[in-house]
């Protein structure tokens, strides 16, 4: 009797990790987990955002995949059999669809490298593809190695985004910074845990350097303006601006590896 317990057990559980064959992702950074790791056959469908080439590293992947807008109602008639998404959210709509019985897994935006070795291991075991979890993770550890210490003398550094934001430093492009040599701005700034960073504190406490968007080149509209502020560009001028492009950057992932290249690209070229 508990022999056959627990064989009922084990395949009750080996049933419930059955490989899904009808995957949904309801988030851009799901979406490039979920292209990267997943047969195409098992891809039900992706955000709307996974084909924006200004934002989706893999949009190209996304072709022909179809799209969802995300509705709870939707993805209950596309009946899935697993649903990815982010923490932030959507809250009301995965917690209609766990009402329905369907599984739906979370990922949050990555606090650092080891949170994110985690989330590609635990999507790639679910997926029935733990060998591509362990290659995206050889390709970020390889392109880590390829820039560690690069930045000579220790420079400080602040990553600037649209409307003045600043990350926390506890972040993961925090942490490639920190492994490239860099000190990060934040702390002179009182901005530790993140927050706003007024005009005025950075151009009398400017960092030695700036990373900013590649498209804030281009001031389109008041949170693109701050960049090309008069003040800013003579605290900060193009010659300590490095830039990458948002879709390397917006989500941990496939695009980690690129990100970290491209960013040791620009430090080879404008740091001596």
């Amino acid at each position: 009797m508990v022999l056959l317990s627990c064989l009922t057990l084990f395949s009750a559980g080996a049933q419930a990790q059955t490989r899904p064959v009808r995957v949904a992702s309801l988030n851009l950074c799901t979406d490039q987990l979920l292209l990267a790791l997943a047969d195409r056959s098992q891809i039900l469908s992706v955000s709307r955002l996974a084909a924006d080439m200004s934002l989706s590293f893999l949009a190209g992947k996304a072709a022909g995949v179809s799209r969802s807008d995300g509705g709870a109602e939707a993805v209950l008639f596309a009946n899935p059999d697993l649903v990815l998404t982010g923490t932030y959210g959507q809250q009301e709509q995965v917690a209609l669809l766990r009402r329905q019985g369907l599984e739906v897994l979370t990922f949050g935006p990555w606090t650092s490298l080891e949170d994110g070795r985690g989330q590609i291991r635990a999507l790639a075991r679910r997926l029935g593809h733990p060998e591509r979890g362990e290659d995206l993770i050889a390709q970020i550890d390889a392109s880590l190695d390829r820039v560690k210490a690069i930045v000579p003398r220790g420079p400080s550094i602040l990553v600037y985004e649209r409307g003045g934001w600043v990350m926390g430093a506890r972040s993961l492009l925090g942490e490639i910074l920190v492994h490239m040599g860099f000190r990060l701005h934040q702390e002179a700034l009182g901005l530790t845990h993140g927050g706003v960073a007024r005009l005025e504190a950075l151009v009398t406490t400017p960092p030695d350097f700036m990373l900013v968007d590649e498209a804030s080149s281009q001031a389109v509209d008041n949170g693109t303006a701050l960049f090309a502020h008069p003040a800013l560009t003579k605290a900060l001028p193009s010659n300590r601006r490095l830039a990458l492009p948002g879709r390397l950057t917006i989500c941990g992932g496939p695009s980690t590896p690129a990100a970290i290249d491209a960013l040791g690209a620009e430090v080879r070229a404008r740091i001596r």
